[in-house]
């Protein structure tokens, strides 16, 4: 029985009852008519009031239309907020299935990061064993383009006019002198990179010389300076492994610290650099470095032991964490989240030299200590 039964008028009944009222419905030839105020005869049903007439739900609200799904929305959520519809398409007085639970994501798409990381360690590997020289090209590449970065990043969110070609050269200069003439041979190429800065920015007008010498005296040292440190542990003997060592414990801190806090970290270390960072990391790139460097100093680096290796992991640890939030103020005060694009996942060259640079001379200092320059 449809809504149309529910007291529809029919000509000709002769109905005069009060206005609005529906007349009685008008019974079969041979049926008797039914009294008044009376019970239903049969199974004919006496309405007390109108049956509501409920439209159809429109396409993509909450319950079933005609080619959606039951119980979602446009959008795909479960039901829609304050329509007084659960997430099934039944009344709010009935629970829905329970909401989702957020689950973790890391910042970074991880398939492109893990991909780049491998051919960039495939790279290191065959230069480094293959033929060892060919790693002081890799080096020099990563330091001008390090610079080409921070230099770029420097001019479109300051205006820093850092001269570029001085410090490519010097850079280059820097690296190539540590390899070949040690630590005298770096400081005699940082001096000259210097006076380099303050010859070509003397050619400019003298508005902003200061800020824009002192950012090319920090650019030198950063990045160039501190890449020679690298060299200088390959020029020993078994600089090959020296340099494998310093690599592997700064990627295996990096890669402790995210473990851990990801999964563990609630305690922030510095809010106000990084907030992604947390105390727990930090406890697990300390560990995942020590318990590295002792078998790294044990069975990899001869005339070492696993008790250098402990403290070689833990200076690495410490000194990786203190370069990254080191970066990190940098990009804060450029208002940039990366320095660069060019490794996918990754974001640039400078985004993966930030934890390297200034563990370079810690670790090249420790293996001095521990076992001689080679």
């Amino acid at each position: 029985m449809n809504d149309s039964s529910w007291g529809a008028p029919s000509p000709g009944t002769g109905f005069s009852g009060p206005p609005g009222q529906a007349p009685a419905p008008v019974p079969p030839s041979g049926a008797p008519a039914p009294v008044p105020g009376g019970p239903a005869r049969g199974d004919d049903p006496v309405p007390t009031r109108p049956v509501p007439v409920v439209p159809a739900p429109p396409t993509g609200a909450s319950g079933t239309d005609g080619g959606g799904e039951p119980g979602r929305s446009e959008n795909g959520g479960e039901g829609s907020v304050g329509d007084g519809r659960g997430g099934d398409g039944h009344d709010a007085g009935h629970a829905g299935p329970e909401p989702k639970k957020v689950r973790k994501r890391a910042g970074r798409d991880l398939r492109a990061a893990i991909g780049v990381g491998l051919g960039l360690g495939a790279v290191i590997i065959a230069s480094l064993f293959v033929f060892k020289h060919l790693f002081v090209g890799v080096v020099v590449l990563a330091v001008v383009v390090g610079l080409w970065e921070l230099t770029s990043r420097l001019s479109e969110r300051k205006g820093i006019r850092v001269p570029l070609p001085v410090l490519a050269v010097g850079g280059a200069a820097m690296v190539l002198g540590g390899y070949v003439w040690g630590v005298r041979g770096a400081w005699i190429a940082m001096a000259v990179t210097l006076l380099g800065v303050l010859l070509q920015r003397m050619a400019q007008a003298p508005q902003d010389y200061l800020r824009d010498v002192s950012a090319g005296v920090f650019a030198a040292f950063y990045v160039p300076f501190l890449a020679t440190f690298v060299a200088l542990m390959l020029a020993a003997e078994d600089g090959a492994w020296r340099v494998l060592t310093f690599l592997l414990l700064t990627v295996v801190s990096d890669t402790g610290a995210y473990a851990v806090g990801w999964r563990f970290g609630t305690r922030k270390l510095a809010p106000s650099i990084s907030p992604g960072k947390t105390r727990e990391g930090l406890f697990g790139a300390v560990s995942f470095a020590m318990v590295a460097g002792a078998l790294c100093l044990e069975f990899a680096i001869e005339g070492g032991t696993w008790w250098e290796g402990l403290i070689l992991g833990f200076a690495v640890a410490v000194s990786a964490t203190l370069g990254d939030l080191g970066e990190s103020m940098i990009k804060r005060d450029l208002g940039i989240k990366d320095m660069g694009t060019l490794l996918p996942g990754h974001g640039g060259i400078m985004d993966r030299l930030d934890s390297l640079l200034p563990t370079a001379p810690i670790a090249w200092l420790l293996f001095v200590l521990f076992t001689g320059t080679g």
